[in-house]
């Protein structure tokens, strides 16, 4: 299991592949991806018990279903670097008959995606449904799944909490990315989510909070947030992240939402960024 410096390390280098993935085709997510990056990290180095032979069918392990599918980026980024294709992959990002798609998709049958995740909202559904066929089928393993808090503004989320809290799916570990940002400005003013926590706990989740950008407390969180499956109740983890994370001119802006660097910026988010596991 990777040390706390480990993970460090790697996220470090994730974010270096995110702008850099971005930038080669002036394309992509980067405020997101970066700000989520500590988390990804944390999930696939430390806490999944997971196969990168990669198996659709998912038995025997742990899943992952991506729901805010924009920051692919970060995704391919920890997928490649923990061993389900190869980094040099990478280098195809977005490109013409790439299995890297801005958003990910299954057709291209590329490890590590199960979902297509283009349409906001529906990544939770999708898995309470896996959660519940793994408890069907006496599976112990468990399902995590991350969503933007903007897209919490979709109403299938809400119907999915509702079925999933109902059939006590206490298998499931959803964390919403609360960086208080969406493409078109902060959530207060697009549409508010108010008290996450409250509303969360009144359809009957358990709810505990992390700093998505302190890599200790994310490996803590995550690990008590195992511990409370199996009580019942599905778990959300409301995570504080800060959009842009790492390269200090895109931190806390959505203006970083869906753009990308221009050379100049390229080179200034890359010395503030070391290559601790070597570029693809």
């Amino acid at each position: 299991m990777a040390s706390i410096q480990e993970l460090k390390d790697t996220a470090t280098q994730v974010r270096r592949d995110i702008v850099r993935m971005v930038h080669a085709v002036q394309s992509g997510h980067p405020g997101g991806s970066l700000g989520c990056t500590d988390f990804l990290t944390a999930l696939y180095f430390h806490s999944m018990k997971h196969n990168t032979s990669f198996s659709m069918d998912g038995v025997g392990e742990d899943l992952f279903f991506l729901s805010n599918g924009h920051i692919s980026p970060v995704f391919y980024s920890v997928l490649a670097r923990s061993g389900y294709f190869e980094v040099k992959e990478l280098a195809t990002f977005r490109k013409i008959n790439s299995r890297l798609q801005g958003h990910p998709t299954t057709h291209e049958h590329l490890p590590g995606v199960r979902i297509a995740s283009g349409s906001l909202g529906q990544g939770l559904s999708v898995a309470v449904g896996a959660a519940l066929t793994k408890k069907l089928n006496n599976d112990p393993h468990l399902v995590f799944s991350l969503h933007g808090d903007g897209e919490l503004q979709e109403g299938q989320i809400w119907e999915a909490m509702m079925f999933a809290a109902h059939n006590k799916v206490d298998n499931l570990i959803a964390t919403i990315d609360w960086n208080g940002q969406q493409i078109d400005g902060p959530t207060s003013k697009v549409l508010a989510l108010d008290n996450l926590q409250a509303k969360f706990e009144a359809f009957n989740w358990t709810v505990i909070e992390m700093n998505g950008n302190d890599m200790d407390d994310v490996v803590a969180t995550l690990d008590k947030a195992k511990s409370l499956t199996g009580q019942g109740k599905p778990i959300c983890i409301l995570m504080k992240t800060e959009m842009g994370k790492g390269v200090d001119f895109m931190e806390g802006s959505h203006e970083w939402h869906g753009i990308a660097p221009n050379d100049e910026q390229l080179a200034k988010a890359l010395a503030q960024l070391p290559a601790t596991l070597g570029d693809y």
